[in-house]
C-alpha cells in the first residue's frame, strides 16, 4: 500500500507497510501513482507527452529498485506478530493514580465532570496510593521501567500525597529492581515555588494545562464562578518550563468549536516561550455547542496545513517549537505492537480511582462496566482485559485500508466506544484529523532534511 500526498510544494510517498518516504519529482509522482494498475509500456503512453522518453525510462528503474529494496509497494508483514504478541502474558507498565477527583476550576469541556467522574468527589489515601504502588510492581514482570502519572481532577488539591508516594516508590525501586519514571498533570493554580523544585527533582514529564489566547482559555478553562485562570497560571507555566530547560514537559490544550482557528492558539504558546506544546480537538457529544462536527473538518486541516508550514519556517530558528501531535519517527518509530495495538489502556496501561479500583484508562473511569478490578485483588474481570488485548489495526474494519494505521495504532478506544458502543471502532472525526495531522508531520520531516536540520 502506498499514499501519495502534496503538502507545501513537497510531492510525498509513503509506502505504508515499511514505513519508507519519498520525496520525488512530479514524473516520479506520476509513474508512481499509475505503477501498480498499468505495465511500463503503458506508463510511458500516459507519460510521454510531458517528459521526455529517456527520463521516463529512468523513473520506471528507480521505482523497480526501490520495490526491490523493500521501500516501495511492499507486502504487509505485521498480521501474524500481532497474533503472536496477544499471546503473550500481559504485564503491567504504568498507571494512571486518579489522585484527586476533585478540581479548582470548572472546564466547560472536562470529560470528567469538574474531576467528578460521574461519582463522588474524593481524594485518593496515601494507602490506597501505596497499594496501587505495590500491584504495578507485582504485575510488571520483568519490566524495569514503569510509570505513573498523577492525574486528576488536580492533582495539587492532594500533593502531600503525591510527595509521600513518590518517596514510597522510590523506596520500593531500590528494593525490586524498579525504575519509576514520575509525571504529573496540573492546571496550574496551585503552582508554587515548593512544587516546581518537587517536581523538578521528581518529575520526569510535567504537563501544563492551558488552551492558548487568553480569551479562548478563560472562556473553557474559568474557576467555579466564571472567573478566568489564564492571567494567574501563565507566569507559573513559563517559569516552570524555563526551569526545567523547555525539556520534559508540555504546555497542553484543547481546541473546540469555538476556536477552530487553533493555529493561532498554538503560535501564541509559542510567543509566550513555550517549547513543547500539545493542542488537540476536543472530544464532546455532538450535542454540545463546543463540539467538533463533520463540516468543520476541511477548515481544521487548513489549520493543521497552517501550521506546519509556519513550523518549518521556523526551523532552526530560535522560534522553532515543537507540537505534540506532529511528533514522528521515520527512522525508528515504536516496536511493531506499539504501531498495531497502540497506547495498552486495559492491558498494560490502566487508571485507579481514589478508592482503589482499575479501569481500562482515565477516560472510562466511571462507566461500571469497565471496571476491572481493584489494586487489592487485581485485575478479576479479565474478559475486559481480554476484550481490549484483541484491539489493533487488523480487529477494526476502518483501520484496515488506511495509511495512517501504523502511526494512530486504530486511534483511541474510549472515543471509539463513546461515539460507536464499541472499542473496536473507530472515531470518525478523530480519523479524518489524524490523517492530516500524519501528512503534516512528514513534510515537516522532509523540509527538515532538505533544510538539512
Amino acid at each position: 500500500m502506498i499514499h501519495q500526498y502534496i503538502n507545501n510544494g513537497y510531492r510525498i510517498v509513503l509506502d505504508v507497510n515499511s514505513g519508507a518516504v519519498h520525496v520525488v519529482d512530479s514524473l516520479a509522482y506520476e509513474a508512481i501513482g499509475l505503477y501498480e494498475d498499468h505495465t511500463p509500456e503503458e506508463i510511458t503512453e500516459e507519460l510521454k507527452a510531458r517528459y521526455p522518453l529517456e527520463e521516463i525510462r529512468e523513473a520506471l528503474a528507480d521505482i523497480e529498485e526501490l520495490k526491490a529494496q523493500g521501500t516501495l509497494f511492499t507486502e504487509d508483514t505485521y498480521r501474524e506478530p500481532i497474533l503472536d504478541f496477544k499471546k503473550r502474558p500481559t504485564v503491567v507498565k504504568a498507571l494512571c493514580l486518579h489522585i484527586a477527583h476533585d478540581c479548582n476550576l470548572a472546564c466547560r469541556y472536562c470529560f470528567a465532570e469538574e474531576g467528578e467522574y460521574h461519582g463522588r468527589r474524593a481524594l485518593m489515601s496515601y494507602e490506597v496510593g501505596k497499594q496501587a504502588l505495590d500491584f504495578l510492581i507485582a504485575n510488571s514482570g520483568s519490566r524495569r521501567n514503569l510509570e505513573v502519572d498523577f492525574f486528576g481532577g488536580e492533582p495539587l488539591m492532594n500533593w502531600q500525597v503525591v510527595k509521600d508516594l513518590v518517596a514510597y516508590g522510590r523506596e520500593q525501586e531500590k528494593l525490586h529492581n524498579k525504575n519509576f519514571r514520575f509525571t504529573l498533570t496540573t492546571n496550574g493554580v496551585l503552582l508554587n515555588d515548593e512544587v516546581q523544585e518537587f517536581v523538578n527533582r521528581e518529575m520526569s514529564n510535567v504537563v501544563l494545562s492551558i488552551d492558548g489566547r487568553k480569551e479562548v482559555h478563560d472562556r473553557m478553562r474559568p474557576f467555579r464562578g466564571g472567573k478566568g485562570s489564564y492571567d494567574l497560571i501563565v507566569p507559573k507555566f513559563q517559569a516552570l518550563a524555563d526551569s526545567r530547560e523547555q525539556k520534559n514537559y508540555y504546555v497542553r490544550g484543547t481546541f473546540t468549536r469555538g476556536n477552530l482557528d487553533f493555529c493561532e492558539d498554538v503560535l501564541h504558546l509559542a510567543d509566550l516561550g513555550f517549547k513543547q506544546i500539545s493542542v488537540e480537538p476536543v472530544v464532546a457529544d455532538p450535542e454540545e455547542d463546543y463540539a467538533i462536527r463533520e463540516e468543520d473538518i476541511p477548515f481544521i486541516c487548513e489549520q493543521y496545513d497552517k501550521l506546519a508550514a509556519e513550523m518549518v519556517k521556523r526551523l532552526g530558528k530560535e522560534n522553532e517549537f515543537t507540537f505534540f501531535h506532529f511528533m514522528i519517527d521515520l527512522t525508528g518509530g515504536p516496536c511493531v505492537y506499539k504501531r498495531l495495538s497502540g497506547c495498552g489502556s486495559g492491558t498494560e496501561y490502566l487508571a485507579v480511582t481514589p478508592w482503589g479500583d482499575l479501569y481500562p484508562c482515565h477516560q472510562f473511569v466511571g462507566e461500571e462496566g469497565f471496571l476491572m478490578g481493584n489494586v487489592l485483588e487485581g485485575v478479576t474481570r479479565e474478559e475486559i482485559r481480554d476484550t481490549f488485548k484483541e484491539c489493533n489495526v487488523y480487529t477494526k474494519e476502518k483501520c484496515r485500508n488506511c495509511f495512517a494505521k501504523f502511526y494512530c495504532s486504530g486511534g483511541c478506544a474510549a472515543n471509539s466506544y463513546k461515539f460507536h458502543g464499541s472499542v473496536n471502532d473507530a472515531y470518525d472525526i478523530g480519523c479524518e484529523l489524524q490523517r492530516k495531522r500524519v501528512e503534516c508531520a512528514i513534510m515537516i520531516k522532509a523540509a527538515a532534511a532538505a533544510q538539512g536540520e
